[in-house]
């Protein structure tokens, strides 16, 4: 995928972060960058940063206020407003409900695998084939380099790190029912998302590696075992992300200088 870039070189950054349920801002001492694309304008401003000597764009995919559901996010825009400013990885921190019973809220899971279950979403940049047919892989999603760092960060900051899991994304804003997630861990997958698909496949798409990293707010809705988990509700979900948006602030810090090439 080529496209123009961005040419100011003080509006360049190496390392892209896309903001969760939660996570609106991220670095101080920013300069903000208004971009267009030919998919339209991203979710927000990007803001740029320094972590160290490491360049940071940061986009909040919600928007600033959240004002924007999951089916809303303009997914194209986004990720081709990384591209254009010289990011070559994305850290993608998002809020997920368990699964499974040993992957408890509050945990964090640096998933390898995903399942797409959404719909209507525009998911791709090949909307024509005019340059001839262009099909990429996506066996493996979420980019090695960016799972190392990801994960290094956790044993540093002395998270609970779960290496490796499969997220499943459903459409939403609604939860799920309880027939939806016993199907989805009964298929063994791990976590529950509304927005890595399909920012995971453009980030393929525009060459950009990408690292996803869950948060695990909840047991979606409730586990079969134990009739005292309760089913997920939004108050949840953004309770549990608020009280651990430091330690997420200081996962993402502590993994960016060590993803391959920043």
């Amino acid at each position: 995928m080529e496209r123009e870039r961005v040419n100011d070189t003080t509006m360049h950054a190496t390392i892209g972060v896309f903001g969760g349920s939660g996570l609106y801002t991220f670095l101080p001492d920013t300069e903000s960058v208004t971009l267009d694309t030919p998919w339209g304008s991203p979710s927000a401003p990007v803001t740029i940063g320094s972590v160290g000597g490491t360049r940071v764009a940061f986009l909040p995919r919600h928007g600033p206020g959240h004002e924007l559901p999951p089916h809303r996010v303009n997914y194209r825009a986004n990720v081709d407003a990384m591209r254009r400013l010289g990011v070559h990885t994305v850290l993608a921190p998002f809020a997920a409900g368990s699964l499974q019973p040993d992957i408890r809220p509050g945990e964090f899971v640096v998933v390898d695998q995903l399942v797409d279950r959404t719909s209507g979403r525009a998911d791709t940049f090949h909307d024509r084939f005019d340059d001839g047919p262009q099909h990429v892989s996506l066996a493996d999603p979420y980019d090695a380099g960016a799972r190392a760092a990801l994960l290094h960060a956790g044993r540093e900051t002395g998270v609970t790190m779960h290496d490796g899991g499969t997220v499943v994304v459903v459409n939403g804003p609604r939860f799920a029912t309880r027939a939806e997630s016993a199907w989805h861990r009964s298929a063994g997958w791990h976590v529950v998302n509304m927005t890595q698909y399909p920012e995971a496949a453009l980030a393929r798409e525009a060459g950009i590696a990408f690292g996803g990293v869950a948060l695990v707010t909840d047991f979606d809705a409730g586990l079969e075992d134990d009739p005292a988990v309760e089913p997920v509700t939004q108050e949840q979900v953004f309770d549990v992300f608020r009280t651990n948006i430091a330690r997420v602030r200081d996962l993402l810090m502590a993994a960016i200088p060590r993803v391959t090439g920043s």
